[in-house]
């Protein structure tokens, strides 16, 4: 059965399309648009109840969670996109992913729910400055962290860079600026031509639903 990617342009779905293409994988993409509600089709929530991007569906496996498809994407297709199992390697990319996931991201998404993504009435505009407060630390860390003028490994990219890269794109987005290290890196690892073609069919999906 081919690979099923459920997501939208430029959410965390895009991590997994780009490492998609990364491995060359034959895969098909299901566009859940919101503005038409698709997130909340009985259909979508029997794949995932809490009705967000992405999904992955492979082989009768259903995962939900960017950082778990990934992960797993690179065990079953690209193992060279993870450190080898027990290395002092994998122990700092399986730091790096925790990192990104609990500290990086969750600022931004503390931003994005109060600026569109929970009903109106609850938002509250004071969160701003203290998520990119909480953004800005975890970013002094992320930098004095960042060992390599090109990967975090090294000279070989691995998932963990995915979504790094994602994360400070998101973040760039969001108009935070990043230290001068950091934002070599994302312009460094954003420049892989598998994000661009990633990009590219997801928008394309995006415009042939319109």
């Amino acid at each position: 059965m081919m690979i099923t990617l459920y997501g939208y342009p430029r959410t965390r779905s895009l991590r997994v399309s780009w490492l998609l293409e990364e491995l060359g994988l034959d895969w098909h993409y299901r566009l859940v648009n919101f503005a038409k509600n698709d997130h909340r089709s009985p259909q979508f929530l029997a794949l995932n109840p809490q009705g967000k991007v992405p999904c992955l569906i492979d082989d009768g496996i259903t995962i939900c969670e960017s950082s778990a498809i990934c992960l797993y994407l690179a065990e079953k297709y690209g193992h060279h996109w993870l450190p080898e199992p027990g290395s002092a390697e994998s122990a700092s990319h399986h730091e790096w992913i925790s990192y990104i996931i609990t500290e990086l991201e969750q600022p931004l998404w503390s931003m994005g729910k109060h600026r569109f993504a929970l009903p109106e009435s609850i938002r509250l505009p004071e969160m701003l400055p203290v998520a990119a407060w909480e953004f800005k630390k975890a970013l002094q860390v992320a930098e004095a962290r960042l060992q390599s003028d090109e990967y975090l490994l090294g000279h070989f990219p691995a998932v963990a860079d995915i979504l790094l890269a994602h994360t400070l794109n998101w973040a760039v987005k969001f108009d935070q600026k990043l230290p001068l290290k950091l934002e070599k890196y994302r312009q460094f690892v954003s420049r892989r031509p598998a994000l661009s073609r990633a990009l590219d069919r997801e928008n394309r999906t995006l415009l042939d639903s319109e």
